[in-house]
């Protein structure tokens, strides 16, 4: 047995990661070798234009799969993990009922799009505005920041605020329980653990908090503000804890056996706790179903003009480290699309496809199947290829596609820099479309940066596995953590700004033409 070694049973880690598309569990020893692995895809319902949904009971089934899949994949007894680190996507909720534990709807996803109409509502309103001006006078005369903050927010569709106002509006069965103290609310994290642990705790942790939109970064709590604001009860929220800290036991009758669970984390702050993104200006780039490009603050709160966000990375003990983030919806999502549509048959071929031609032939494609972020912040923006001829091939597309995602990186890591003004210290990327070395390349030649990539890029699973190894002494300091992390391929810029200048100008231009597209054309997203 590969955990064993001169009689000594080791301590290992379990790391469950529920991503946007695919859920995975790895088996991490003490030398962070993955010894054991399962995954399996994660099933979207798409009702209807702009609906998306997960079943509860399919995912809680699929979780319990991969972990029983990995631990047989390792050939471990349950007895010889330690501790449980989970990390999840973010912003993707479900309410149930206190008393008897049964979901009141799905999951609404951070990709559904049904809450869009009462977000424009919502950001073009007296009342925001006068929030706005209420504000703006409360910091001149406080210079604090959170007034700023405030007086510069705007609603999106990605968080959960108008997401959950919009469930409490349509669904009476859940705005009655609320009403009547019987209605939890959660993330799939919070999910997860209640269901883990036999329904005794309803819990979260600060990174996922900060992640819906309903939470005060600069408090360190709940909006009250925002939930009486939005007509939320904040009793329906869960209570916050530290990211690495103690969640509660499995209940045995799940595996046979009780695990501790010692970390809850989202998934993009468990990527830069993954990454080792400890210092400020650590810069980590995730490339997934959506592009997520992260900056660590330290311990100063960002805000925000162009729609970075401000996040809690992680809070360990007293220490709470600090995220700006910007984010494109549709990374992967546009590549699995092309693929579904036959323009090439695996991932790996893309890359030769897009260097078998010189350039990509005047086509561009905008990737804006759930709306374009920032810094452009409009949910109304359709996806499209513009400048088609009768020349176009298949290698044109695919070109046009990478180069989309390379263009929507130098987007946001031009507005990190010109929002945050913090020197940089080093850029690490993850995803799995980071294993893609054009887009790699090209993203190194727009951001004139170094870009490391690591040797594996399950970072999420890694961060989480990290948070839950520190919690039960099995890794004593970030320090150690550094030593872990193995880099696979470094990427120099092997061009100059100049060379993309007027490809990527074209392409910003076929950004503006796809603008307001839905909401000029009888919006799609009701319900």
């Amino acid at each position: 047995m590969a955990s064993v070694r001169n009689g000594y049973r080791e301590r290992l880690v379990l790391a469950v990661d529920v991503g946007s598309t695919v859920l995975r569990c790895h088996v991490y020893n003490q030398a962070c070798d993955v010894i054991g692995r399962a995954e399996d895809k994660i099933q979207v319902l798409n009702n209807h234009h702009g609906c998306a949904e997960l079943d509860p009971e399919t995912l809680w089934q699929q979780f319990v799969g991969v972990v029983e899949g990995a631990v047989r994949d390792a050939g471990i007894q349950l007895t010889q993990v330690a501790s449980l680190g989970i990390s999840t996507q973010r912003a993707t909720f479900i309410n149930w009922n206190k008393k008897t534990g049964e979901p009141f709807h799905n999951f609404i996803s951070w990709q559904d799009l049904r809450a869009a109409e009462l977000v424009q509502t919502w950001n073009s309103s007296f009342t925001l505005k006068a929030v706005h001006g209420s504000c703006k006078c409360l910091h001149f005369f406080t210079r604090q920041k959170r007034f700023l903050a405030a007086s510069l927010i705007n609603f999106t569709t990605q968080h959960v605020s108008l997401r959950l106002a919009w469930v409490l509006q349509n669904m009476p069965e859940v705005k009655q329980a609320a009403d009547e103290g019987n209605c939890c609310f959660g993330t799939i994290d919070t999910w997860l653990l209640y269901k883990l642990t036999n329904g005794s705790v309803h819990a979260t942790d600060y990174s996922n908090a900060s992640g819906t939109g309903i939470f005060d970064p600069y408090l360190m709590s709940w909006s009250s503000f925002l939930c009486s604001l939005l007509s939320i009860p904040i009793s329906i929220l869960p209570p916050v804890q530290d990211t690495s800290s103690s969640f509660g036991i499995v209940d045995p009758s799940i595996f046979g056996t009780p695990i501790p669970i010692r970390a809850l984390v989202a998934d993009q702050q468990a990527a830069m706790f993954g990454e080792c993104c400890f210092g400020v200006g650590d810069v980590k780039l995730t490339m997934g179903t959506g592009t997520f490009i992260s900056i660590n603050t330290g311990n100063t709160l960002h805000t925000s003009i162009a729609g970075l966000y401000p996040l809690i990375g992680w809070k360990i003990g007293e220490e709470v480290v600090c995220l700006a983030e910007g984010n494109a919806s549709d990374t992967g999502t546009a590549i699995k699309w092309a693929q579904e549509l036959s323009l090439f048959t695996d991932f790996s071929d893309t890359e030769e496809m897009a260097r078998s031609v010189p350039d990509c032939g005047g086509i561009y494609f905008v990737p804006s199947f759930t709306g374009l972020q920032a810094p452009v912040n409009d949910p109304y923006a359709c996806a499209s290829f513009m400048g088609l001829k009768p020349s176009t091939n298949k290698n044109h597309l695919v070109r046009a596609i990478l180069e989309s995602v390379a263009f929507r990186n130098k987007q946001l890591y031009d507005t990190v820099l010109r929002e945050t003004s913090i020197r940089i210290s080093q850029i690490r990327a993850d995803g799995g479309v980071s294993n893609n070395g054009f887009v790699m390349q090209m993203t190194a030649d727009l951001f004139g940066q170094t870009i490391d990539k690591p040797k594996h890029t399950d970072m999420s699973s890694l961060g989480a596995a990290f948070l839950a190894g520190l919690a039960v002494g099995l890794w004593s300091s970030k320090e150690e953590l550094k030593t872990l992390r193995k880099s696979d391929v470094v990427f120099t810029p092997q061009a100059k700004w100049k060379d993309y200048e007027t490809s990527m100008n074209s392409w910003e231009q076929a950004l503006q033409r796809c603008s307001n597209w839905y909401n000029d054309h009888g919006g799609i997203y009701a319900a």
